[in-house]
């Protein structure tokens, strides 16, 4: 019994950090029907920065994630303005093949010598690993650590889009563009608030995986953001609480498949219970399916 507890808390250790991936997904698809296939790459960059910040800078590590994150909504800003904007009236392919092809760039890109160079890198943690045993379960200042920062960011993205002015106007675009231009808002500005967002908190869920499984690559962001992509749709795309109880799922399939079945199974279960719902719930766990718009 000890044992699946402790494995059930590694899995919402992994299932958090894919939160901060899928909220990005799920909130860019809510405001523009897109998926950014680049966001899992904004990852990448945000455990690479956070790597650079806390390694060779001398950041401590709370600093080194607002840094990633202030960083990462830069580019994610850029991305948007480049490569999504001029297609956002476009047919859905040509931003999707768009956002593929950022994918790609930052991947390779990032991978050059002059950049993050293409070898993996081990992170040597800022912080000292440190144990507890609680009624038979190791429970580390790590995994702690991961789960508080990741309810904070989420508490703050809730108050944020339900609380805000920022939010209303994040509401009302995701509705309707059109009609929020009439009653005076800035779609562009709102849409590129968004993208910011969703990077910043991609970032601050590279730092963390990075800490946690200390070791980064160029490629890194793919399998993570595709399981953050799946776990959005899991949960209900464009749906804020959906995506975070899809990443919790996936979480503790993959890591409760790997701990009782096969490690080698992991990623196929997880994808089997995705096809599962959807075949039961076209919409998500926490979606409800509406008429589409003609």
């Amino acid at each position: 019994m000890t044992d699946v507890l402790g494995q059930v808390l590694n899995g919402l250790q992994l299932g958090f950090v894919y939160a901060l991936i899928a909220l990005g997904y799920t909130m860019v698809y809510g405001i523009i029907k897109l998926i950014n296939f680049a966001h899992g790459d904004v990852f990448m960059v945000g455990a690479f920065l956070g790597f650079f910040g806390f390694t060779y800078w001398g950041l401590s590590l709370p600093v080194a994630v607002l840094v990633a994150m202030t960083l990462c909504a830069i580019l994610g800003v850029t991305i948007e303005r480049v490569a999504y904007r001029p297609l956002r009236y476009a047919p859905r392919i040509a931003a999707l093949i768009s956002a593929l092809g950022v994918s790609l760039f930052l991947e390779y890109f990032f991978s050059l010598k002059f950049a993050f160079g293409p070898n993996y890198r081990v992170v040597e943690r800022p912080i000292q690993e440190v144990t507890w045993n609680i009624a038979g379960v190791d429970i580390s200042n790590i995994q702690v650590m991961i789960m508080v920062v990741v309810i904070v960011l989420l508490v703050f993205l809730q108050f944020l889009v339900y609380r805000t002015k920022v939010g209303m106007a994040m509401r009302t675009v995701s509705y309707d563009h059109d009609a929020a231009r009439l009653m005076g808002v800035n779609v562009d500005t709102v849409i590129s608030i968004t993208f910011a967002i969703g990077s910043a908190l991609a970032a601050a869920g590279g730092v963390l995986f990075a800490v946690a499984y200390p070791q980064i690559q160029p490629f890194m962001g793919i399998m993570p953001g595709l399981k953050a992509f799946t776990a959005a749709v899991l949960g209900g795309i464009g749906i804020i609480p959906g995506a975070v109880l899809g990443s919790l799922i996936m979480g503790q399939v993959e890591i409760l498949t790997t701990a009782f079945i096969s490690s080698q199974l992991r990623d196929a279960i997880a994808f089997a219970i995705l096809i599962l719902v959807l075949l039961v719930r076209p919409a998500g766990l926490l979606g409800k399916a509406g008429p589409e718009k003609v």
